[in-house]
């Protein structure tokens, strides 16, 4: 659910952002399967006037592989396109995240340059592990800020693990027992889709999180407070957000989501959670010297 309605804030600001334009350039951090996108090329194929130019480019993972999952992802998309008709051109880049920089992106003076983080930032490294100032996080942030995309969309896991095992062990807690009573609320007890959910996805990620330390420690999110100070020190401006998107998907989450989902805007960023617990948050973001 949480998942559905962030796909349509993408969706829908995307939209927005190409009304009379004719390319569109993704930059897509961390793509894994890329089916969110076929839905995107779906409606650019309806557009009054014609389907845009698209290219999408995929920042994969370098450091764990995966090249060929990246490819049959491009594959995939370009069978798609070409089916509907959209001319379409993808391109994959496997380099350390903090290294590509807009000179990599092979970007056209009328590019719509859309810049997509899908909680894959939560896996960087931060700065009180292994790095100084400037951590991965804060470095890819200004090479994003450097790319002067017409909207970065950023959307983010809510918590923060703090420093000490005890605050880590309290947040996983407090972050998975709520994540854990949604599917209790709205999942059958004898659905597969659950045992998956709850053995093979969250309950790996809560075993890492609880087992593991430093650089065997898979993701370290940070709450959106935290993102919204590093995204302006990187030189990046938020945009408010669109009384039009908001509307759209608030009527949303009030037809399809059960009375204890959480919805709600604070500081043009949108939140999700559940019970009064924010368990995730979007924002959308340009160069701060962008007009």
């Amino acid at each position: 659910s949480f998942n559905r309605l962030m796909l349509l804030f993408s969706t829908m600001t995307i939209l927005q952002a190409m009304v009379g334009k004719r390319r569109l350039h993704i930059v897509d951090y961390g793509m894994h399967y890329g089916f969110h996108w076929a839905e995107l090329l779906r409606l650019l194929a309806r557009r009054e006037g014609g389907p845009p130019k698209v290219k999408i480019t995929a920042i994969g993972y370098s450091r764990k592989g995966g090249p060929e999952q990246i490819e049959e992802t491009g594959r995939r998309l370009s069978k798609c396109a070409h089916e509907l008709g959209v001319p379409f051109h993808f391109h994959a880049i496997r380099k350390e995240w903090e290294e590509v920089c807009v000179e990599d992106l092979d970007k056209d003076a009328e590019d719509v340059l859309i810049v997509n983080d899908r909680f894959s930032f939560n896996t960087l490294m931060d700065e009180s592990i292994f790095f100084d100032d400037p951590s991965p996080k804060d470095t890819i942030l200004q090479n994003i800020r450097n790319m002067r995309p017409d909207v970065f969309i950023q959307s983010i896991l809510n918590t923060s693990y703090g420093s000490s095992y005890l605050s880590r062990f309290r947040e996983a807690l407090s972050y998975y027992t709520a994540m854990f009573d949604i599917f209790d609320a709205i999942i059958p007890r004898e659905s597969k889709t659950r045992v998956v959910l709850e053995q093979d996805v969250f309950g790996r990620f809560a075993l890492n999180i609880i087992a593991c330390e430093g650089a065997d420690l898979m993701e370290r999110p940070e709450k959106y407070k935290q993102w919204q100070a590093r995204n302006q020190r990187a030189g990046l401006r938020q945009l408010p957000l669109k009384p039009a998107i908001v509307n759209v998907l608030k009527d949303k989450a009030m037809r399809c989501h059960h009375k204890d989902f959480l919805f709600c805007e604070d500081g043009q960023w949108l939140l999700q959670g559940w019970m009064g617990r924010i368990l995730c948050a979007q924002s959308a973001w340009v160069a701060e010297d962008t007009s």
